[in-house]
C-alpha cells in the first residue's frame, strides 16, 4: 500500500471465545514470534445467550470488565499491532452489535467478528506453526464454547474446513441442566453431536489424514485428566474418554465431580465438551489424539505477522478471486490507481486510519467486477453478493460486509441503499470508488484528465481539467447524473 507504517516489535491477539477470553502477546524478533505474556479469563459469554438469542446483562458485564483489564495490558501498543477477533456467540447473538461497541471502547481496539470457516482456518495456522513439520495430513479438532471446528490440512495449509454449531458451553447448558449428569443425558448429547458430524464425515474420516490433534481448552483438559488418571501419556484415547464419562455419571452432579485434573471452571462445561469429543472419535474413526498448546489466538498472531511482513492472506484471497471470476486486471488497475489518487486528496476527511481506507479501496477496485461472470445486468449486485457470502480467507465478516457495501454502491442510484451519513467514512469511500469507475468506463488507457476532489463537511467539489468534458460528452452526462444521485440522498457534489 502507499502508506508505510513502521513494523511493531510487539504484537498481540485477543480471542473472544464463547467460554474464555484470551490475550496473547509476542515479541517480533528477526521475523519470528516469541510468545512472552498471556491472560485468560473464563467469561462464559455463551452461557448468557438466552433462547431468544440475546445476551443477558450479566454476561455482557463480565465481558466488558474482562476487556477493560485486557485493555490496560495493551495500552501503548499501536493499532496495527493488535488484532481482536470474536467467535460464535458474537456471530449468533442478536444484540451483539450493541455489545461490540461497548467492547471496543473497553478494549481500546477494533474487534472483528469472524466466520466459522475463517476461525477454523486460523486455528489450523496457529496449531500447525507450533507442531513439528511433517509431510502427512493432520486433522485438527477445536471444541470451543459455542462451535467446534474441524480442519484437515498439510504443512501449514488447511485443505478442508468446517465449523459446526455445537460447543462445550452450549451443549452443557442444553443437555445437562442444573449440572445433572446421567447416562441418558450423555447419550442425548452424543447423538446430537454425532448427527451434526455426520454431515461432514466424508471429508474428515480417518481415510483423509494420518494424525489427529486437539486444540483449545476442552482437548487439553481431557488429555490432562486422562494422563493424571494413569490412562495415557497425555494423549486422548477412546478408552480414556469412556472412563471420564463413567466417572461423571457416578458423580451425578457437576459440583460433586472428584476426578484428578478437573478444575472448578472447567467442570461446568466438561460434560458438553466430552460428549462432542466422544461423538467425533466414533464418527471419524479416531484411535488417538495428541493435544496442542496453541489455537486461534496464535493463528491470529501469525496472520498479523504476515501482514506486517507483506504476506497478507487477504491479498492472496483477492488475487484468487480475480482469477476465479476472470477479472479484467488492467481495468481493475486503472480504477485502483485513480481511487487511491482521489483518496490522497481528501484523506484529511477520514476518521479511520488512511492505510485501512487504502486497503478497502484497493480490494473494492480489484473485485468490483467479479459479478460480470454471472451476469452483466446488475453485475454490481452480483459482485456484492459473492463478496458478502463467499468464504474469503483473511477477511472478517465486517470486512466482507464493508466491501460488499462499497461494491454494491459503485453505480446507479444511491437512494435504495442504506448509505451512511457523510460523517461515516464509508460514504466517502463510496464516492471515491464511484468516480474511479465512472472515469474509466471506456476501459481504455487513454490519458485521463487531472481531477481534484475537495471535501467541505457535507459538500464535495470535483474539478476536472478544463476542456476535457466538452471532448468527452458521455462522461460529462454521467457526471451530471452522479450529481443528481448524491443530491437525492442529501449530499452535495458540485463540478468545477
Amino acid at each position: 500500500m502507499a502508506t508505510q507504517i513502521p513494523a511493531p516489535t510487539e504484537i498481540a491477539a485477543v480471542d473472544l471465545g464463547s467460554n474464555s477470553f484470551r490475550l496473547q502477546l509476542a515479541k517480533v524478533v528477526d521475523g519470528h514470534l516469541i510468545f512472552h505474556d498471556s491472560l485468560r479469563e473464563a467469561v462464559r459469554l455463551g452461557a448468557g445467550l438466552g433462547k431468544d438469542k440475546r445476551l443477558d446483562e450479566d454476561a455482557q458485564r463480565r465481558a466488558i470488565e474482562c476487556l477493560k483489564r485486557f485493555g490496560e495490558r495493551l495500552r501503548g501498543l499501536p493499532p496495527h499491532a493488535v488484532r481482536a477477533v470474536a467467535t460464535n456467540t458474537f456471530r449468533v447473538a442478536k444484540n451483539a452489535p450493541q455489545l461490540l461497541k461497548e467492547a471496543e471502547a473497553a478494549l481500546g481496539f477494533p474487534i472483528e467478528i469472524i466466520a466459522g470457516r475463517e476461525e477454523a482456518r486460523m486455528i489450523f495456522v496457529g496449531v500447525s506453526h507450533c507442531l513439528p513439520l511433517c509431510e502427512h495430513k493432520r486433522l485438527v479438532i477445536d471444541i470451543g464454547g459455542g462451535s467446534t471446528e474441524f480442519i484437515v490440512g498439510e504443512g501449514v495449509e488447511p485443505i478442508q474446513m468446517e465449523s459446526l454449531y455445537m460447543g462445550c458451553v452450549s451443549y452443557s447448558l442444553r443437555f445437562f441442566p442444573e449440572g445433572r449428569l446421567t447416562e441418558d443425558n450423555f447419550e442425548q448429547a452424543r447423538i446430537a453431536a454425532a448427527t451434526e458430524i455426520q454431515a461432514i464425515r466424508k471429508n474428515f474420516s480417518s481415510s483423509n489424514w494420518q494424525e489427529a490433534v486437539g486444540s483449545s481448552g476442552t482437548a487439553r483438559s481431557l488429555g490432562e485428566i486422562i494422563r493424571l488418571n494413569g490412562l495415557s501419556d497425555g494423549s486422548i484415547t477412546y478408552e480414556g474418554l469412556r472412563f471420564i464419562r463413567q466417572q461423571l455419571i457416578k458423580a451425578r452432579d457437576i459440583k460433586k465431580i472428584e476426578l484428578a485434573g478437573v478444575s472448578a471452571d472447567r467442570a461446568a462445561v466438561l460434560p458438553g465438551g466430552l460428549s462432542i469429543m466422544l461423538a467425533a472419535f466414533e464418527a471419524l474413526n479416531i484411535d488417538k489424539m495428541t493435544t496442542a498448546d496453541t489455537a486461534l489466538r496464535e493463528g491470529v498472531l501469525y496472520e498479523l505477522l504476515g501482514r506486517i511482513h507483506h504476506h497478507d492472506t487477504r491479498e492472496a484471497t483477492v488475487s484468487s478471486f480475480m482469477r476465479r471470476y476472470h477479472v479484467d486486471a488492467a481495468q481493475a488497475k486503472r480504477v485502483h490507481r485513480l481511487a487511491l489518487d482521489l483518496l490522497a486528496q481528501v484523506s484529511d476527511q477520514l476518521r479511520m486510519d488512511v492505510s485501512k481506507a487504502e486497503n478497502y479501496l484497493t480490494w473494492a477496485a480489484k473485485l468490483h467486477e467479479i459479478g460480470i461472470s454471472i451476469a452483466h445486468s446488475g453485475y454490481h449486485k452480483h459482485s456484492a453478493y459473492v463478496i458478502e457470502n463467499a468464504d474469503m480467507p483473511g477477511f472478517s465478516k465486517m470486512d466482507q460486509e464493508t466491501l460488499g457495501f462499497l461494491v454494491r454502491a459503485q453505480r446507479r442510484s444511491l437512494a435504495k441503499l442504506a448509505v451512511p451519513m457523510l460523517s461515516d467514512d464509508h460514504c466517502l469511500l463510496v464516492l471515491i470508488l464511484r468516480l474511479a469507475v465512472l472515469f474509466h468506463r471506456s476501459r481504455l488507457s487513454d490519458r485521463q484528465p487531472k481531477l481534484g476532489l475537495k471535501g467541505h463537511g457535507q459538500r464535495f467539489e470535483l474539478s476536472v481539467e478544463p476542456g476535457w468534458l466538452s471532448e468527452n460528452p458521455l462522461t460529462d452526462a454521467e457526471l451530471r447524473n452522479e450529481v443528481d444521485y448524491w443530491r437525492e440522498i442529501g449530499i452535495s457534489l458540485t463540478l468545477a
